[in-house]
């Protein structure tokens, strides 16, 4: 065993200490080393030192927050600065990516172990939005897998989940307001809202934003089968089980569709914190109107 020291300073942000704790496991399980944490006090004389110069923008992460930072890396000692918490975030994940077995060089053997190379990079996104999209309605994921998939993107700091959550074959949400659309529309495969708060969470002590996707007025096959007076025809209807486009739409013309999706919108936007809400809108078939 050895240990890694580690100190921060500045502006503290929890997301920030709890990323800093979670080195010691990652470079154990990259390097088969056990480490040992040894957290300082805030100063330099740590191996790795973070500093934060300013809090958050806002109490929500959104589009355009500041994920710039610094690394550094000498002898013994590392320090990642960045002027708000996302930056060190992304500062953290480039620092364990530097770490690599010693490998020989041609002229003089290479010391066993691990190093992480000498550095000054300052870095900062081209993009404000880098997305990945999964897709639960089709193919169903255990939260664990999900969250999961919320590590990867943060290990190559990806900073939206594009989380699709209803399609023609399911509706993974549950819904305290019209209970019938996760009854009667998922299998018994959907996500509690304790669930969905839990990887909101997980996502965001990552420097992730979720942004939700329910499909209408088209791909609303699993909709209907708990609430058919949306539908444009009188049913009934089922979830569909395979691919494709289908004829199960929404209908325009009904003030009631307008009044449900009022109160269906209003709960998920309570559920979802992102600013951003998507809701589809594609691959409709105007004849079935």
């Amino acid at each position: 065993d050895f240990s890694i020291s580690l100190s921060g300073s500045g502006a503290t942000d929890p997301r920030v200490v709890a990323y800093a704790q979670r080195i010691f496991p990652r470079l154990s399980r990259e390097t088969g080393i056990p480490i040992l944490p040894h957290l300082l006090p805030s100063g330099e004389n740590a191996t790795l030192n973070i500093v934060v110069e300013q809090k958050n923008h806002r109490s929500r992460q959104g589009l355009g927050d500041d994920e710039s930072y610094s690394l550094e890396v000498t002898s013994g000692h590392a320090r990642i600065s960045a002027d708000r918490p996302l930056g060190a975030l992304r500062g953290i994940e480039t620092f364990l990516q530097l770490v690599q077995q010693n490998t020989s060089a041609a002229s003089a053997p290479a010391a066993p172990g691990f190093s992480a190379a000498y550095v000054t990079i300052h870095d900062q996104p081209r993009f404000e939005w880098r997305g990945l999209s999964l897709d639960v309605s089709r193919h169903f994921m255990p939260v664990d897998e999900v969250k999961r998939t919320l590590d990867g993107m943060a290990a190559v700091k990806l900073n939206v989940f594009h989380w699709h959550l209803s399609d023609d074959q399911g509706f993974r949400v549950e819904s305290k307001k019209y209970p019938r659309l996760q009854k009667l529309g998922s299998d018994g495969m959907f996500y509690t809202q304790t669930e969905i708060r839990d990887v909101i969470a997980y996502a965001r002590d990552r420097g992730i934003r979720v942004v939700p996707e329910f499909d209408m007025s088209g791909h609303a096959a699993s909709w209907l089968p708990g609430y058919p007076q949306l539908g444009t025809h009188p049913g009934p209807y089922q979830i569909v089980r395979g691919a494709g486009i289908f004829g199960a739409l929404l209908d325009p013309t009904k003030e009631s569709t307008y009044r449900f999706l009022d109160g269906f919108v209003g709960e998920m936007a309570r559920l979802f914190p992102d600013e951003y809400f998507h809701i589809g809108g594609d691959e409709v078939n105007p004849k079935e109107w």
